[in-house]
């Protein structure tokens, strides 16, 4: 018993144990995805997230131990994310017969996703501190830390509402639309990419290839837009 427990021991101060538990979540949660239908409650990174979640509370293992085997899968977020320029390039003729609506839409939707938060916070007296995690929730994780962190707030907090955010937007994007009875792809994948940035425009990409093109435009145009906006807002909440 106490040679299993000096293995473990060892093994769970090792990268490549975490990188496997990673992927092995992610792999059972896909399998699940795939069995129900694909269905938006089944996704796969919200169900990786718990499993991963069990396994560190159970083995009492920190979150830095478990991010030195993580940041393998970590490193390949920006890779991925640049490679969202080939399907974009793909359908360029598509995307460039869209430009009007798309700055249209860009507009309304970074301004209503700022701008709820930040009303919201203020009716609801949450601190300052707070309200500057939650202004640029809808852009990616990196970009949102690093806005939040230049204007003074906790770029932590910053990340764990944009992945509420993410996970939020890619269950509800798909049953919304069909609500809505929006059916063109472009519409769908640049609101999901929009309003939920990599979970959303991951989901888009599963729906339709042309919706992931328009949702990795969404993401990419929101997180600009919203970089330059949010110092602007928070300026008059002081």
């Amino acid at each position: 018993m106490s040679g299993d427990f000096a293995l473990w021991v060892y093994l769970s101060r090792t990268p490549l144990l975490w990188l496997t538990v990673t992927l092995l979540a992610y792999a059972v949660a896909d399998r699940l995805f795939q069995a129900a239908g694909r269905h938006p409650i089944a996704n796969p990174v919200i169900h990786s997230v718990w499993m991963i979640a069990l396994v560190l509370l159970a083995t009492g293992t920190p979150y830095p131990t478990y991010f030195q085997g993580a940041q393998f899968v970590h490193f390949l977020l920006s890779p991925a994310t640049v490679a969202l320029a080939v399907p974009l390039y793909e359908r360029r003729e598509t995307v460039m017969r869209a430009l009007l609506p798309m700055g249209a839409a860009l507009v309304v939707g970074c301004v209503t996703a700022m701008g709820s938060a930040l009303v919201f916070a203020t009716l609801a007296g949450i601190p300052y501190e707070v309200m500057l995690a939650m202004a640029p929730k809808s852009v990616t994780t990196g970009v949102a830390m690093g806005i939040v962190e230049a204007l003074g707030g906790d770029p932590t907090l910053a990340a764990v509402l944009v992945m509420m955010t993410g996970m939020a937007g890619a269950v509800i994007v798909t049953p919304l639309m069909r609500l809505l009875h929006i059916e063109d792809m472009r519409a769908r994948g640049f609101a999901a990419g929009l309003a939920a940035h990599g979970l959303g425009t991951a989901r888009a990409f599963q729906v339709s290839e042309v919706a992931g093109t328009f949702a990795g435009i969404a993401m990419g145009l929101n997180a600009f837009l919203t970089a330059v906006l949010v110092p602007v807002a928070v300026s008059f909440l002081r």
